[in-house]
């Protein structure tokens, strides 16, 4: 009997993208069942990947190359958008502003910029609504360098541009928004549900990941702090918090409205209207542990099978959490974690294989 398997994994981080992750993993299913039809629809959460998760389900979607735009860490680094029919323009911070950018990672001086010349780029091509992932930023500027590059000005005493990245916010004396530009709709795409300040804020939790040192993780969190009374904006909404306040800064800015990433992909994807018709859905990510059913896409993607009755198997890197879901671990098959990320591909053949043999059956 032929089966309907909607293959829908998250990027392998550090090692795979989203949709190689689903070519492998479909590969190695037909291995064993090659009359089955498989639906592949690589996902993400609005962080890396997410671009391409997009476009590769979005037959009529175009990717725009800009050039070179500002890096996290001022070197120029290639930026794009992708543009969707009704003139959305979809950016990921990842891309431009993204940690593996930076030479050395520094939260205190990293900056958003380049995130902001790519949008001005969709907007001068005439995009009238933008999605931005947020998600793998390198800095904790609250967007006030994609602001800047937006027409945003914040001036320090002496009426002059304060420097770029999170520890210059707190010489802020006056904000002028009038050169400000000012797109449609705006939808923020992350996985957190964060605050702007305080010890579950973007300078706490996120600041150490992105280089910062604990005294550094008071400085940030007392510049956001200044930027946030002088900006205005609710500092305590879910989610403010965001790649390293970039919500907060948008949706203060801009009136944007925060969602869940993953939920928003999975519709712009397609996946959410396939799920209830599939026999079957594999889904993955590079870790599945607790975390993956706070809002991350395997997470999500389990609930939505569940309320459709569809049966799930999930293909990870590392499993470290028990479920009730089938789960096949790469770094088992592999032998060790180091083996796994070398060959992701391969592993994730032999995954796919596995995953036809155990759940299905030859």
């Amino acid at each position: 009997m032929s089966l309907t398997v909607v293959i829908a994994p998250d990027s392998f981080k550090g090692s795979l993208p989203a949709r190689d992750a689903a070519e492998a993993i479909a590969a190695g299913w037909r291995t064993e069942r090659s009359h089955d039809t498989l639906v592949l629809l690589p996902q993400a959460d609005g962080g890396e990947g997410t671009l391409d998760a997009i476009a590769a389900s979005n037959p009529l979607s175009v990717r725009h190359a800009v050039g070179d735009v500002t890096g996290p860490d001022g070197r120029p680094t290639p930026g794009q958008w992708l543009e969707l029919p009704g003139g959305v323009a979809v950016v990921e911070l990842a891309q431009c502003s993204g940690l593996p950018l930076m030479a050395v990672p520094d939260a205190a001086g990293a900056t958003t910029r380049g995130l902001g010349e790519v949008i001005r780029a969709a907007l001068d091509a005439g995009a009238t609504s933008v999605v931005i992932g947020l998600g793998g930023s390198a800095s904790t500027d609250a967007a006030s360098g994609a602001l800047t590059a937006l027409g945003l000005r914040l001036l320090d005493e002496r009426g002059e541009a304060i420097a770029d990245g999170g520890s210059a916010l707190a010489t802020i004396a006056s904000i002028d928004r009038s050169a400000l530009l000012s797109p449609g709709a705006v939808t923020l795409l992350t996985d957190v549900d964060a605050p702007l300040l305080g010890p579950r804020g973007a300078a706490a939790v996120f600041g150490p990941q992105k280089g910062a040192t604990p005294a550094q993780v008071v400085e940030l969190d007392a510049a956001l702090s200044h930027f946030a009374t002088a900006f205005g904006g609710d500092p305590d909404a879910p989610g403010a918090g965001a790649a390293g306040g970039s919500a907060w800064g948008f949706a203060t800015a801009w009136g944007a409205v925060i969602v869940p990433g993953a939920d928003h992909v999975a519709e712009l994807s397609g996946v959410g209207a396939v799920i209830p018709t599939a026999d079957l859905l594999l889904t993955g990510e590079g870790r599945f542990d607790a975390q993956s059913l706070r809002g991350k896409v395997v997470g999500q993607l389990i609930r939505r099978a569940a309320t459709s009755g569809v049966r799930v198997g999930v293909i990870a890197g590392q499993v470290d959490i028990a479920s009730d879901v089938w789960t096949v671990s790469l770094t088992d098959l592999a032998g060790s974690s180091h083996a796994a990320m070398t060959e992701p591909g391969r592993w994730l053949r032999l995954a796919g294989a596995q995953a036809a043999r155990d759940l299905v059956g030859v």
